[in-house]
């Protein structure tokens, strides 16, 4: 049964528990008029904060990312929510605290542990961004803020109730959709090309993502549209990926930029909005 793509108004739905760098909450009722009127299972291969997914809550959906840690701390929330919360509540906002966590190795903590160290250092680093340097530690520094809120444990419960029926997956994004069949809806949301030198966040793992993962991307999109998928993507707007996707349908949507260390050059800014159906 093809599921429906109208967005929750009505009542309480989860939302990210996670801040995301171009997290896609801001522009849910832009997207509105770009979903398809009908899908079998949602794929989405970038997953960061997933608010697209939390959004629809579809019925039966397929998770993904390079993201070890971030696949991790998903895992976490749908399986054992209640001692993701019991761990997260020890956690404090300290700038020492911070950087005495950041140095722990996720690999060593248990899961629920591990999970509720990347939600800290998440709702506590600066501007909610995930980075990490080229042996794969994260190194986002600490955050100013004003008592920010480390556990929300109604909406863990609510992402955690949302999740149960979801395949999580730690892969590529070609793995990740090889299995998508026609009327299958795919929504990449990829590290974004740069629109600047300065606007360059692609760090989210030791790898990166760099103009040749951009070209594959498009490779992948190609091959699942021709397939009968249902693809939509999000980038920049720039002439380099506006060429790539040339052919397909394209549209704009208005963005916040809300990171860059000149606080002048934040603002709205035009993203884009690809399709093949």
């Amino acid at each position: 049964m093809p599921t429906s793509v109208a967005l929750p108004s009505s009542r309480i739905a989860p939302r990210p528990f996670l801040k995301w760098v171009g997290g896609k909450g801001r522009l849910l009722e832009q997207f509105r008029s770009f979903l398809p009127s009908e899908y079998g299972c949602y794929f989405e291969p970038f997953l960061g904060g997933a608010a697209l997914f939390f959004a629809l809550a579809p019925a039966k959906a397929s998770l993904s990312d390079v993201n070890e840690e971030l696949i991790d701390c998903y895992t976490a929330v749908r399986d054992n929510v209640d001692s993701v919360i019991r761990a997260l509540k020890l956690h404090y906002y300290d700038e020492d605290y911070f950087y005495k966590v950041r140095e722990q190795s996720p690999k060593e903590l248990p899961l629920p542990s591990r999970a509720a160290r990347t939600i800290f250092l998440n709702r506590t680093g600066y501007n909610g961004l995930y980075r990490v340097n080229s042996a794969g530690r994260f190194n986002v520094p600490f955050g100013r803020y004003t008592n920010p809120l480390i556990c929300d444990e109604a909406n863990l419960h609510a992402c955690s109730r949302a999740l149960q029926e979801v395949r999580l997956t730690a892969c590529d994004f070609g793995t990740s959709t090889s299995q998508a069949k026609s009327g299958d809806f795919v929504y990449f949301d990829p590290p974004y090309a740069p629109i600047s030198p300065t606007a360059d966040f692609t760090s989210y793992s030791a790898d990166g993502f760099d103009w040749a993962s951009q070209e594959r991307l498009a490779a992948v999109f190609t091959e699942l549209a021709s397939r009968g998928v249902q693809v939509m993507l999000s980038n920049s707007d720039v002439p380099k990926i506006r060429k790539l996707y040339r052919g397909f349908s394209i549209d704009e949507v208005k963005a916040e930029r809300r990171v860059n260390s000149n606080a002048a050059k934040r603002g709205r800014i035009t993203e884009i909005v690809v399709r093949s159906y």
